[in-house]
């Protein structure tokens, strides 16, 4: 076999090794063994390998497909040739498997432009000396799999939805229309139906509030908006007899298509989300669940409702990046996608509508436009900027807008995230970083003012922006929500029509552009805001933005924009 081995390794291994990295790896790790077959001893399967076989068969439960990890039929394998490629055609499913587990079955890029994790190859080699010297190797080879407490639910969750759970199934009774109307006026109060099967229908749609509860109110009446929504209904509120059928379907392939690709979005983020040297602290904000929290020692610290980006072209991008300051009274340097699309349009039929709204216009020496609004109440950005640089310019602020925070969709913005409550969320990450210096919302209130303050982070706090659609709860209850940006359907149908090796090919995106357009151009009678209208070189958009590669300043430090160069 040995003699085999080498013979198939040195004229045949592109057949069973399409990667060079990978191909080179196990070319040495055969050699450094004298080419000693790895997963058989004197013709019977080592228990190593019985535990990568198990792996391999059940990866339909990690969220992966079985049927990309083909394992060899070594009973059948009876002369050295066929034992030797049955070897090699076992490590090279277990090296894609563990390629899969810990990256995802396709790359970020290949699904949308605006997503950006950073990458986590595996090591062929470690994974080779890993899975070969575990005393079990099935949990040795499970390790490659996201570690994080989310992901394994979703697991569980998988399980369950494929009858394999060994949880109670809830079952709805067939009954009247249930319907809730909301208060109109005083003479139209809201009308509560009450029935028996409301607290078994709370229980099947994770309500945890009022689990006793008979009243099909507005919890309840929502709650089946969104199940009927996901499950292609009609969405109106009311617990029907097609609403009972899809919540007593046993099938649920469509629930289980999207854990399957939130399990594999989880593949795409880091391994350890947050900072070790602060108590592994971290954000993580949910785009479709509309919510950012603060984690700490794996423990919530603290949450709030969000604003996220309009489904388009202004959808909020994904990314993992680290927050490295606070700005309170933000300047608002308008990114060019709105100065271009939006504004400019808007200049051609009033050229005074921007000093109205109180912007400030300049012209550069190349012709390129830009528009600031200074600090102020009305700020776009509100009183308080949350910094995380990434090529995507976008970041977290506040909002004078607050009445978008009621709703239950909060799809608004041109990409950035808006926060509920702005000095709560400073004060949390200030005394995260910053323990001794006992920072409250009062503090953070009594800075504003018109002018600029940074307040720098010693460490900074990472920022995960994830695509979350469904999720497990605090109570254990499965989780689903509106595929707003299309996300689940592009990947569903990739994991569905494609096998994996064929997904791993990196499609390459255009980095975001900001160029002027062809053909745009000022209306006469438009004021600048400086004498001559025109400044030299400048600043980039980006430095505009989060500002010059500086040295940290001392907390309290004041910086004007015009002091920083930001603007002539």
């Amino acid at each position: 076999m040995a003699d085999r081995l080498k013979d198939m390794l040195a004229s045949k291994s592109l057949r069973y090794f399409d990667r060079k990295a990978e191909r080179a790896a196990v070319e040495k790790f055969y050699g450094a063994r004298e080419y000693a077959p790895i997963w058989t001893q004197a013709g019977s399967l080592a228990e190593s390998a019985k535990g990568v076989i198990a792996r391999l068969r059940g990866a339909a439960s990690d969220g992966l497909n079985a049927s990309d990890y083909p394992v060899p039929d070594f009973a059948a394998a009876t002369t050295p040739d066929a034992l030797a490629e049955a070897d090699l055609k076992l490590t090279s499913s277990m090296l894609d498997y563990a390629r899969h587990a810990q990256n995802g079955r396709m790359h970020w890029s290949q699904v949308s432009a605006d997503i950006e994790y950073p990458e986590h190859p595996t090591d062929p080699t470690e994974v080779l000396n890993n899975v070969t010297t575990a005393k079990d190797a099935s949990a040795a080879l499970d390790g490659y799999n996201p570690p994080q407490k989310l992901y394994r639910e979703l697991k569980k969750k998988l399980a369950e939805l494929r009858g394999q759970g060994d949880g109670p199934v809830i079952t709805i009774a067939d009954g009247p229309v249930l319907r809730y109307a909301p208060a109109r006026n005083k003479r139209q109060p809201e009308v509560l139906m009450e029935d028996p099967r409301v607290p078994q229908l709370r229980a099947k749609l994770g309500i945890t509030e009022d689990a006793e509860d008979t009243h099909y109110d507005a919890t309840v009446a929502e709650a089946v908006r969104r199940f009927q929504d996901n499950a292609d209904l009609r969405v109106t509120g009311q617990l029907d007899s097609a609403t009972v059928r899809a919540l007593n379907s046993p099938k649920r392939d469509r629930q289980i298509d999207t854990v399957v690709v939130n399990m594999e979005r989880w593949r795409w983020l880091p391994r350890d989300l947050g900072a070790p040297s602060i108590g592994d602290a971290y954000v993580i904000l949910n785009i479709p669940d509309f919510t950012l929290k603060v984690m700490q020692h794996d423990t919530q610290v603290w949450t709030t409702r969000v604003v996220t980006g309009k489904p388009g072209v202004h959808a909020t991008p994904l990314l993992s990046e680290t927050m490295k300051f606070i700005t309170v009274n933000p300047t608002w340097n308008v990114p060019p996608s709105i100065i271009y699309n939006e504004y400019l349009p808007a200049l051609q039929q009033d050229p005074t509508v921007l000093q109205r709204m109180g912007l400030r216009l300049e012209q550069g020496r190349d012709g390129s436009i830009h528009i600031s609004q200074p600090p102020g109440e009305a700020n776009a950005l509100g009183r308080i900027r949350f910094n995380f640089p990434n090529k995507f310019l976008v970041y977290q602020h506040d909002t004078p807008d607050k009445y978008l925070f009621e709703k239950s969709e909060r799809a608004y913005s041109h990409g950035c995230m808006r926060v509920q409550y702005p000095d709560q969320y400073a004060a949390v990450l200030l005394n995260i970083t910053l323990p001794n210096e006992h920072w409250t919302p009062e503090r953070i209130r009594s800075m504003y003012g018109s002018s600029e303050v940074d307040l720098k982070f010693p460490t900074p706090i990472p920022v995960n922006i994830t695509y979350q659609t469904a999720f497990v709860d605090d109570a254990g209850k499965l989780q689903l929500r509106k595929d707003i940006y299309g996300r689940d359907g592009t990947m569903i149908a990739m994991l569905n029509n494609t096998r994996g090796r064929d997904l791993e090919n990196v499609v390459a995106h255009s980095q975001p552009g900001y160029s002027r357009p062809p053909g745009s151009s000022l209306p006469p009678g438009v004021s600048f805001a400086s004498n001559n209208g025109f400044y030299s070189s400048g600043p980039s958009f980006f430095d505009r933005l989060f500002g010059p590669p500086t040295p940290p300043a001392p907390i309290g430090r004041r910086w004007q924009q015009q002091q920083r160069g930001w603007y002539r």
